[in-house]
């Protein structure tokens, strides 16, 4: 299999040295592979780095199209400044590379902008879909200040979310599917979308229908990857991303500091430290708990708070063969959860994980966890992932109503350490919260779900309720109508399906 690399290059030295080096590393077992720029530098250093690469690599055709109109395009710190002419300049450099592919008979077009730094199996990773054009997702802030978001969409310029065509949203609906799709997109997998650029596979198939960047004269929509999904889906070809290796996006030369990290998770297997404070757990659901987690946890630090049970011998009995750091407070400090929390951390970070992942003794993740956290862990772009924890009443069953709907917000319950970190804690006696406060810059959110035990039994219910009665009477670090509800004798249940994504 042969596959063409190509791109149009007008770029910032310190930007296109890492986008080559990616290139460099890229895993080709499968396919041999040959590349093909466009030089359209103004710099000298731009273009020496392009003949570099050039003399290292056994297959490299750099192009300097003459008569193409010259514009002056601005990036800086605040967003890339695209004029008219640059836009229709670009669709044409695409073209020419388009139609270089056909002459070359090669078996994909890999076109990729070159200011992306490349997981070392990514074009692999594209192949193994077997579909006509598929984009490998990133995740840039477009503006500052915004929120990150990925460079394919739903429909139209940019919307995110799906509509039918006679089909009237209110703001608050369009939002939510907006974050239902957003969401999806930072699992791992293959999704159909309705635009794509930046990073795309072209099979050979759809090549020959006669995909182009030319710009539609019916077509207003701004941008020549518009032009070219629209004539893609006219021509009958469905358009994809892969989310398993995203790609890292130097958007911004500030963006320039992170590549390193980057490729340091590229290159490193994703280790999942297990995080968790117990006390007297040995009757409850500390087994099922820990015999789920074995499935994708590398390690495991566990506070044993002062328990007069068999909980610490439990954990090591489930544990066996995975490294545990056990340490046994002599004294409980679980009426003061600040100091409690703090010290889970700190002991934690004494392993030097890659990822947090912070869990009670009486959650359990769903069957699904075994698959999905690992791939969750290899996404060497997120710092976080937020999860939804269901409260169950019954060994089938959760709660659901106004005081209980915790499933309805997404909480961080796993992070990445990184070097530097900065973190500020929350010293309230109850309710403090898991993790201290972390700056996280690409937060994601996982349609995984958390099931939580606590609440599941009759006499385990009013022995909490008599517990904040005790450590918090006047809920200060609590909801006092939340309290009060406990002991609800007919709350609304809802039916638990396990491997359901709502």
């Amino acid at each position: 299999m042969n596959i063409l690399v190509a791109s149009p290059v007008r770029q910032k030295p310190s930007i296109l040295r890492e986008f080559l080096a990616s290139l460099e590393a890229l895993k080709t077992k499968s396919f041999q592979i040959q590349f093909c720029f466009i030089d359209d530098n103004e710099s000298s250093e731009s273009k020496r780095l392009l003949q570099e690469f050039k003399r290292k690599t056994a297959s490299c055709d750099l192009v300097s199209l003459e008569g193409k109109v010259q514009t002056n395009y601005i990036c800086d710190e605040h967003t890339h400044r695209w004029k008219e002419d640059t836009v229709w300049k670009v669709a044409a450099y695409k073209d020419w590379l388009l139609e270089r592919a056909r002459q070359l008979q090669v078996d994909a077009l890999f076109l990729v902008d070159s200011d992306l730094v490349l997981h070392p199996k990514t074009i692999e990773q594209l192949l193994s879909n077997k579909v006509e054009i598929v984009s490998n997702i990133f995740w840039t802030v477009w503006q500052p200040g915004a929120p990150l978001l990925p460079q394919v969409w739903v429909s139209d310029h940019y919307t995110l979310f799906e509509r039918g065509t006679q089909e009237s949203l209110t703001e608050a609906e369009a939002l939510r599917r907006q974050e239902a799709f957003l969401t999806k997109l930072q699992q791992p997998g293959l999704y159909e979308v309705g635009g794509l650029g930046a990073c795309t596979l072209i099979s050979k198939s759809a090549l020959q229908k006669g995909m182009s960047f030319a710009q539609l004269h019916n077509v207003s929509f701004w941008g020549e990857d518009r032009h070219f999904c629209i004539r893609a889906v006219a021509l009958g070809c469905k358009l994809h991303v892969d989310t398993h290796l995203p790609a890292y996006h130097i958007y911004r030369e500030s963006d320039l500091s992170c590549v390193a990290e980057y490729r340091r998770c590229c290159s490193q297997p994703p280790r999942i430290t297990l995080s968790m404070v117990v006390r007297n757990e040995g009757k409850r659901y500390l087994r099922r708990m820990l015999e789920s987690s074995r499935e994708y946890i590398s390690d495991a630090v566990i506070i044993d708070d002062a328990s007069t049970d068999e909980t610490a011998a439990l954990c090591q009995e489930v544990l066996k063969g995975i490294p545990l750091r056990l340490i046994r407070n002599k004294e409980s400090l679980f009426s003061e959860e600040a100091r409690l929390r703090r010290q889970q951390w700190e002991e934690t970070l004494k392993v030097d994980p890659v990822w947090i992942l912070a869990l009670d003794a009486d959650e359990v993740f769903e069957h699904r966890a075994a698959s999905v956290l690992p791939a969750l862990a290899a996404d060497p772009t997120a710092d976080s992932y937020f999860f939804r924890l269901y409260d169950f009443w019954n060994e089938c069953s959760y709660r659901s109503d106004r005081c209980w709907s915790a499933h309805e917000t997404y909480r961080p319950f796993m992070v990445r350490v990184r070097p530097g970190m900065r973190v500020q804690w929350n010293d309230m006696a109850q309710h403090c919260g898991r993790f201290p406060a972390i700056e996280c810059h690409q937060p994601k959110r996982s349609n995984l779900r958390l099931k939580h035990y606590g609440w599941a039994r009759e006499e385990e219910r009013l022995a909490k309720y008599e517990r904040y009665r005790r450590l918090d009477p006047e809920a200060k670090y609590g909801w006092k109508e939340q309290y009060d509800s406990i002991l609800d004798p007919n709350p609304n249940l809802v039916c638990w399906t396990e491997g359901e994504t709502p």
